[in-house]
């Protein structure tokens, strides 16, 4: 197929030919953002439906906070400001008038509003009010919701001007409860990215000059593309008493003293679809994981004329009757039958194309045969994925059969990513030489020719220019170290951190 010419010529444009014959979302003609259709909003349901049990399992509560925000509350905490100010859109007036026939701004307001980049500021001011005793903490709350940020150069899911995302805030009595619940929630994005999306992550720390505006540490998931470049997939940021303090969110703690609250922030966004799309895509289209398939089976009909139209379709109400009873992942099979009027071998291929995890194509000749045409979208039954399966073998293994589909993506993705680790790179003329390559998308079994490298760093702020130069970034400092000598891969200087070195989106 063309995708395939596409992928090994022009990665990025093979991406954004994925999304569109999946039919998951298009550029809108607002500038900068993006309209997310069905079957790419269908699978952020599942994400958010997913991960938003497992908020209120960690006793999260959700709520929903102003998307409009006073710049006097950011100018409170000047080092996030400074994060975040290029990226910010502001509201400066409330409404418009008419005047020589064209409609201009009127009545400015006596302070601008931002509209919300992220919303630290706004909820630390609701937490100063409701936060008066050491009994009021901690504090645990989720929202859902929409923010922008002024991207210049915007590409479907992962950068538009407007995204969705969810964004847990949190505040407590102690440093301690709060760090634990940053690595806590930390954890819940590696279970999310690896246990829902089949997309395998590693874990650690932002390096000093990647952290989050104002926090004192930010925890990451990093993601590995099929290109070899990384993708920052969750993040997760202990703030300390930052915004406590430029907030005042203080308590009486059990000592009758007056102290400020440590909070904490963390989120994941509509740039975890992207992340999806160039960890499992492939050159027939989109591979969605069952488990945030809007629908993880679909009945393709085929009728080839009226007289056999009945026999078809009561043939599969007896289907979809049995298959509503199983149970895979523990939660009930979601089924679509695709009644279009459209030719069966149209809609298939529009199916294949979005990554619909099974199809089932249902004709005469099966009805009359009490039989299936089944198609993994990954081909695990044959080289074309095709089985002609009994009605019944067919129900007694679908739950297995999409739980094996699940398991076989991440096990795919995974093997990339720990084989395309290089660790035997330790001097800066081989990692120059190493970056100094272009990416190119991953052949199955073959190792990338550019991807990550674990290597040392000193934390040099010289080394922050080298990396800019490069066009490479740290993508985090591995919980693992292994406290060995070694040298700097940029600088030559002597060095023990580790860390992943990758380009990235």
């Amino acid at each position: 197929m063309a995708l395939k010419k596409i992928r090994k010529e022009n990665y990025p444009e093979w991406y954004q030919a994925v999304v569109a014959e999946a039919d998951m979302a298009e550029n809108s003609s607002s500038p900068g953002c993006m309209v997310i259709k069905p079957w790419g909003y269908g699978i952020w349901e599942r994400i958010r439906d997913v991960f938003d049990e497992k908020i209120k399992s960690t006793d999260h509560e959700n709520c929903y906070f102003p998307m409009f925000i006073p710049l006097s509350f950011f100018q409170k905490e000047a080092e996030h400001v400074d994060g975040f100010a290029k990226e910010m859109a502001v509201v400066t007036h409330s409404r418009l008038s008419m005047k020589d026939g064209k409609l201009v701004p009127d009545s400015k307001l006596e302070e601008p509003l931002i509209v919300r980049p992220t919303s630290e500021a706004i909820i630390a001011d609701s937490f100063s009010k409701w936060v008066k005793s050491y009994r009021d903490l901690p504090v645990l709350v989720n929202q859902w919701a929409n923010v922008v940020r002024w991207e210049m150069r915007p590409r479907l899911f992962l950068r538009t001007r407007e995204f969705l995302w969810q964004e847990g805030h949190t505040a407590h009595s102690s440093s301690e409860e709060a760090e634990e619940e940053t690595t806590r929630m930390l954890e819940a994005y590696r279970d999310l990215c690896e246990n829902t999306l089949a997309m395998p992550v590693l874990t650690g720390r932002k390096p000093e000059h990647e952290k989050f505006p104002g926090a004192v540490d930010t925890y990451c998931v990093e993601a590995m593309m099929q290109d070899g470049k990384a993708l920052q997939a969750g993040t997760s940021h202990f703030l300390g008493q930052n915004f406590a303090k430029s907030a005042n969110i203080s308590f009486v703690n059990k000592q009758n003293q007056q102290e400020f609250a440590y909070t904490t922030s963390w989120g994941v966004s509509t740039r975890l679809i992207g992340g999806v799309i160039m960890t499992h895509a492939d050159d027939e289209g989109m591979v969605v994981p069952p488990k945030i398939a809007p629908y993880q089976v679909v009945i393709v009909p085929v009728v080839k004329n009226t007289t056999d139209e009945d026999a078809v379709m009561d043939y599969i109400a007896q289907i979809r009757t049995e298959l509503a009873k199983q149970m895979p992942f523990g939660e009930k099979i979601r089924v679509k039958l695709d009644k279009r009027d459209k030719a069966s071998v149209d809609k298939f291929w529009e199916w294949t194309r979005k990554g619909a995890p099974i199809i089932l194509e249902i004709g005469k000749r099966d009805a009359d045969g009490n039989n299936v045409m089944l198609k993994e979208r990954i081909k695990l039954g044959t080289p074309e994925g095709k089985l002609i399966l009994s009605r019944e073998e067919m129900i007694a293994g679908i739950s297995s059969r999409l739980e094996n589909i699940q398991k076989a993506m991440f096990d795919k993705a995974n093997s990339r990513l720990h084989s395309n680790i290089r660790t035997d790179i330790s001097t800066v003329e081989e990692f120059a030489a190493y970056f100094g390559q272009s990416n190119e998308w991953i052949e199955d079994g073959k190792q990338a020719k550019v991807a990550f490298v674990r290597g040392k760093w000193c934390a040099d702020p010289q080394s922050e220019e080298l990396l800019k130069a490069m066009k490479i970034t740290i993508r985090c400092i591995p919980f693992d170290q292994s406290n060995t000598q070694g040298v700097c891969l940029l600088t030559g200087k002597p060095a023990t951190m580790d860390v992943i070195y990758a380009r990235s989106y």
